[in-house]
């Protein structure tokens, strides 16, 4: 029995102190490098904390841009996706009805056109990125109602474009709080 129960005890004890001090220790000691330092991004307005860059924010109001669409109601303490396949009946026809208003908000747009990610959910449900395509559909509409030419709308879609990590990691992103923060400082300004 002291054969079998001293090395089980002994790699007992060296998987305790890897997983539960070497392991965390490492991961906090990475963060301290990340933008935020592992406590998340902070956009602040006036003082005031207005949100996390990368934790995507419900827009539903017209004149802003839209976000994806989030199975967790943009929940940050629960992420997760719908677990709805494609061929799933429910989920083509919540598809479907998305697409269906986005086209309705956006009649420049055709049905062929509308970007994928303004009608799916993302995988955690908080995605705060939408690509270049997503932001530029949205662009009439955005414009029209805040009143502003659409070229100035599109070129503050173009300086909002995140390229992707080390040119070739990821695709392009528009981080879309961060670009609603902007579009909301040149309406104040027109």
């Amino acid at each position: 029995m002291k054969t079998h129960l001293l090395p089980a005890f002994r790699l007992s004890l060296l998987l305790l102190l890897l997983c539960c001090v070497v392991y965390p220790a490492l991961v906090w000691g990475a963060a301290q490098f990340a933008p935020g330092h592992g406590e998340g991004v902070q956009l602040v307005r006036n003082g005031r904390v207005i949100g996390y860059a990368n934790v995507g924010q419900k827009f539903d109001r017209p004149e802003y841009f839209n976000t994806r669409p989030s199975a967790v109601d943009y929940n940050a303490s629960g992420s997760g996706g719908s677990n709805k396949g494609p061929s799933n009946p429910d989920y083509l026809k919540e598809v479907q009805t998305r697409a269906g208003a986005f086209l309705q908000q956006n009649p420049t747009v055709e049905a062929g056109q509308v970007p994928g990610e303004l009608v799916t959910a993302s995988g955690s449900g908080l995605d705060p990125h939408l690509s270049p395509a997503g932001a530029y559909a949205q662009v009439d509409r955005v414009a029209r109602l805040r009143g502003l030419p659409a070229k100035r709308v599109r070129a503050l879609v173009a300086a909002h474009i995140e390229d992707p990590l080390f040119v070739f990691f990821g695709p392009a992103k528009v981080n879309v709080l961060r670009l609603n923060l902007a579009l909301d400082e040149l309406s104040a300004h027109r």
